[in-house]
């Protein structure tokens, strides 16, 4: 009789109730179903249409996602780079622009510390491949695993960065026509800063199934085992590496005679000559970090605006970050600190208007 009250009271609560379903009531659900075989078959009946209603409260409990249904025009990112609670780093530094640029952006954060590792000291946590697969099979698990972009960042191990390939096969299973925007974060300045292992993940099987590639100077040689020490072995890396896979290549910083370079390359048909240019930075006398993760994300955002003009998507690219380290300089002078004296945390949110409407004073120069 106790039962049969419970489940009347259940059943009322469903009859009435505007609420979605309390875990409480599940629980309870899956309490009295081993009791089925005490009671009979009227209350068999009572406990179905429970069963009946909780699914159909479930069903009701999960609205449709926008972001699916109705997409923006520009696109879908998943994002996986690093997290800091504090500054402008990974994730920090690419999400905020690509969505003031228009895309709808999902991070996954392949580390979150309390600040970038410039700092004397910092605390966090590192996800592992186990656990970015776990995210990505929940978000299979709800239809939720639809992307136009994959962008990836810093990656400090070889498992994480073998997950990161199964992620990219699993996003092309869906949508054939993903790009897959890679900044091979390895190392500056003649110097590793991941395992030397993952430099040759990155050269034979990251490379061949990314889309766009955006390496500095330094991971270019490591890509390709060349040394770079001019204009011209800068255009002949980026010819290796569109053999290897992208059709679109970015060395985001060369060095070449003491004059900073940005050289882009797209092979818009295979086997077909691509089209190349440079654009001369201007040198400022600061160090910043998280430049290279917002390059790579305004590439990213730009170049999907301009899919055939990778140059007019650099320059774009380029004056933002220029306009944004100008900014972050002047603050930095303003607040009276040496700004020689360590690494600056660049002006994210102040620059906005530079991001979303830049104003285009570095051009590409074509290469003939």
């Amino acid at each position: 009789m106790m039962l049969m009250a419970i489940l009347c009271s259940i059943d009322q609560f469903f009859s009435t109730s505007a609420f979605f379903l309390p875990v409480s009531f599940l629980s309870l659900y899956m309490f009295v179903s081993p009791l089925i075989a005490r009671i009979g078959s009227s209350s068999i009946r009572s406990l179905s249409n429970f069963r009946t209603k909780c699914l159909k409260q479930l069903h009701m409990a999960q609205p449709p996602i926008l972001a699916l249904a109705i997409p923006s025009d520009t696109g879908r990112v998943l994002s996986i780079q690093s997290h800091t609670v504090q500054g402008y780093v990974g994730n920090k530094s690419a999400v905020f622009p690509l969505q003031l640029l228009g895309y709808d952006v999902d991070p996954i954060n392949s580390v979150q510390f309390s600040n970038h590792t410039g700092y004397p000291t910092f605390k966090g946590q590192v996800l592992n491949g186990e656990q970015l697969w776990e995210l990505i099979e929940g978000l299979e698990a709800n239809g939720l695993l639809y992307y136009t972009h994959l962008l990836t960042g810093y990656i400090g191990s070889v498992s994480f960065l073998n997950t990161v390939l199964k992620v990219v096969d699993k996003l092309r299973s869906i949508n054939p026509k993903l790009k897959f925007v890679c900044d091979p974060v390895m190392g500056d300045e003649g110097k590793l800063y991941v395992p030397p292992e993952l430099v040759m993940v990155y050269r034979e099987k990251v490379v061949p199934v990314a889309s766009v590639l955006t390496p500095n100077q330094f991971e270019a040689e490591q890509l390709t085992g060349s040394s770079i020490t001019s204009e011209k072995d800068g255009q002949e890396a980026c010819n290796i590496l569109h053999a290897a896979g992208p059709s679109k290549v970015v060395i985001t910083s060369i060095n070449i005679d003491g004059t900073l370079l940005l050289i882009g390359s797209h092979q818009k048909e295979k086997g077909q000559s691509p089209e190349q240019f440079k654009i001369v930075i201007p040198k400022i006398p600061a160090y910043f970090t998280g430049t290279g993760d917002l390059t790579t994300a305004l590439l990213l955002g730009w170049s999907n605006k301009y899919p055939n003009d990778l140059d007019k998507a650099a320059e774009l690219a380029v004056s933002s970050v220029q306009a944004l380290l100008l900014r972050t300089l002047a603050d930095y002078q303003k607040a009276g600190y040496d700004c020689q004296s360590s690494s600056l945390e660049i002006r994210l949110i102040q620059s906005l208007d530079d991001i979303r409407n830049p104003e285009v004073k570095y051009r590409a120069k074509r290469y003939n």
